[in-house]
């Protein structure tokens, strides 16, 4: 390690540090895409850990949406039609599937496919 990368991990927040790490786990799935640079209107596969986990009924539907990280970016997670998901929770590791567009300005996957996984290490 360079006395550079030293003095940059430590002042490194811990915000960067968690991005990183993610970064890193995401990184070590095959196929998957970085959700930072996703395209918009493609099919796309991404890895991260879930942040956040809401409940919006969408035009008198309900909708069970999730944000998953990567460390580059976050993607909007919607499940139309759902009030919960088993296992979908922050924290949650996912990998997911689907054809990417934009809702609202962010980028979001409707009713993608997932797989519950759990972290390369353990």
């Amino acid at each position: 390690m360079g006395m550079r990368t030293a003095f940059k991990d430590a002042l490194a927040s811990r915000d960067e540090i968690a991005a990183d790490e993610e970064r890193d786990e995401a990184s070590r799935q095959s196929g998957c895409c970085a959700i930072g640079s996703l395209p918009d209107r493609r099919r796309a596969q991404v890895s991260g850990v879930v942040r956040s986990v809401t409940l919006r009924p969408r035009e008198g539907v309900p909708a069970f949406a999730a944000e998953l990280f990567d460390g580059t970016g976050s993607l909007d997670l919607v499940w139309l039609g759902r009030r919960r998901i088993a296992g979908i929770e922050p924290g949650s590791r996912l990998r997911v599937e689907g054809l990417v567009s934009t809702s609202g300005g962010r980028p979001t996957v409707f009713n993608p496919r997932y797989e519950l996984r759990s972290r390369h290490a353990e």
